[in-house]
């Protein structure tokens, strides 16, 4: 990183006001929109703003986070839910012509809502209209738009073969631009990377509102989208990706310990095996706090999830030989099929039908902040014990350690934006989720003492983090100026030594940083 920032001091930057001095005119706008558009795929329909009686209803339901849904924000100038590439393409062009930021929004997962806030004038430019796939099972690839969801996606390669499956995340109401611009983490990973490790092409509107595709977008943006975001680069209308084998028979277990039945020691030694186990096999653990159902006491409980690409028989003399100390039982085991794992994953109980992943969100749910860290070395019994004692002073405060190793230890940190790779034995994501506005500082100030005291434990210089678990704290700028040395905090975080590359790429395909929010890539340009 010494290199990265050394380098990125030699460069001449353009820190700018990324909108011109001018009071944007709606008026202007929503014309341009009409002159941009033809006949056949007329805007209208696609097209909100506060004079719709519906405006707020869109503006709400896909924002995920109820501590960052403000529909009465008088910032938003409009909505366009586009229903078409061309009402895509011509936001854009009619944003840039009449200096209005954008906000791109495919499934509203958005951790920090950063993708339909902002503190200057703005258009949210919604994606989850175009949710079109296409399955190509001879070629085991697939085309999905931006706007359909990991459900929808999920649902429709499965019903066109038992035998493929998506790598991306468990999610299933996640939209597919965001998510695997990313990177698309998912229990796949040990076996076949994440989402943007399976991406061939995409078709993708730049700041002149031209669609690239195919040789016109070239390795050098497609890479730069693989894991670096698609909003500082231009509009994901949909992405190409390669589906993966799966046999028809995937077993899932679920087994609870609590710190009473030795939750500590199991996780410790999970910390040393999980990384190292057959790439087949995805082990996640979950800390989280509960009430003690023999007494009115609170306590930990480490919840251990599975996910084996293989039999139960398999998957029992993998866990009982690696694993002891969690002793897991046959009747912990469930085998399904790879479609069914998918409500698994999301806590339905075994055997809810699959129907439920073509549900999409009609309106926020709650309160919440997330965090991620890196873990490279195994986190010492006494710094657990630390955090549970933390853990417990909330009301619903969670984490997931995600295992790493298998072909996450294969690929280079440069082989598509997203860095981390290597050296990782799993990543946490912290989670604090609560549905009291008036709890919200206190579940802030909670989730900020877990992740200080946990750095100790975790990467250091920088502290890694994970894009698609957005984090304001990490680093951010005001919605309408990019000062590229605050920029270069988040991003060496996000992006470690890859956050060059990323800003010569943004300086080649969007010079004068148009597609700019608050913690979007700036451009660079040598001196």
């Amino acid at each position: 990183m010494k290199e990265v920032v050394s380098v990125l001091l030699l460069v001449l930057i353009v820190s700018v006001s990324d909108a011109k001095v001018t009071k944007p005119s709606i008026e202007n706008f929503v014309q341009c929109l009409h002159n941009r558009t033809r006949s056949e795929n007329p805007i209208n329909e696609a097209l909100y703003t506060h004079d719709n009686s519906t405006f707020v209803s869109s503006y709400v339901s896909y924002t995920k986070n109820k501590r960052l849904s403000n529909p009465k924000d008088t910032k938003l100038i409009a909505i366009v839910a586009a229903k078409h590439e061309s009402h895509a393409q011509a936001t854009v062009v009619c944003a840039k012509s009449n200096s209005i930021q954008i906000r791109i929004r495919s499934g509203g997962h958005d951790y920090e809502g950063l993708s339909y806030i902002s503190s200057v004038p703005f258009v949210i430019l919604d994606m989850h209209d175009l949710r079109s796939i296409t399955i190509d099972v001879s070629k085991k690839q697939a085309w999905v738009d931006a706007g359909a969801t990991m459900g929808e996606l999920y649902t429709k390669v499965s019903k066109a073969s038992q035998t493929l499956a998506v790598v991306a995340g468990v999610c299933y109401t996640l939209g597919a631009g965001g998510h695997i611009s990313g990177g698309g983490y998912g229990n796949l990973m040990r076996k076949y990377g994440i989402s943007v490790d399976n991406v061939v092409d995409a078709r993708v509107v730049d700041v002149n509102g031209k669609i690239l595709t195919g040789a016109t977008l070239g390795d050098d943006l497609l890479w730069a989208i693989k894991g670096g975001g698609g909003a500082s680069f231009g509009v994901i209308l949909s992405w190409k990706i390669n589906l993966v084998d799966v046999p028809k028979t995937v077993t899932v277990f679920k087994v609870n310990k609590t710190l009473e039945q030795g939750a500590t020691d199991v996780l410790y030694k999970w910390q040393l095996v999980s990384s190292k186990l057959p790439q087949e096999l995805f082990p996640r653990a979950m800390p989280q706090h509960v009430n003690d159902a023999t007494s009115s006491n609170k306590t930990i409980v480490v919840v251990f999830y599975a996910q084996f690409l293989g039999s139960a028989k398999d998957l029992m003399g993998i866990i009982n030989k690696n694993l002891p100390e969690l002793g897991l039982k046959r009747e912990d085991c469930y085998e399904m099929s790879w479609l069914n794992t998918t409500t698994f994953w999301q806590d339905y109980p075994v055997g809810t039908s699959t129907s439920v992943l073509l549900e999409r969100p009609s309106k926020p749910g709650a309160f919440f902040k997330s965090k991620s860290d890196y873990v490279k070395k195994p986190i010492p019994k006494e710094g657990m014990e630390k955090i549970w004692k933390i853990m417990l002073k909330s009301n619903h405060m969670f984490m997931q350690w995600n295992p790493y190793g298998g072909a996450m230890d294969k690929i280079e940190s440069n082989a598509t934006a997203f860095p981390h790779r290597k050296g990782n034995l799993f990543k946490i994501q912290y989670f604090a989720l609560w549905e009291d506005a008036n709890a919200t500082d206190a579940n802030l100030g909670l989730m900020k003492e877990v992740y200080s005291a946990m750095e100790p434990y975790v990467s250091s210089n920088p502290r890694e983090a994970f894009l698609n678990y957005r984090d304001v704290d990490v680093g951010s700028n005001p919605s309408g100026k990019t000062n590229v040395e605050q920029a270069k905090i988040y991003g060496s975080k996000y992006f470690l030594g890859n956050l060059k590359r990323l800003m010569e790429v943004k300086a080649k395909y969007d010079p004068e940083n148009f597609f700019t929010y608050e913690q979007s890539i700036p451009p660079i340009r040598a001196m």
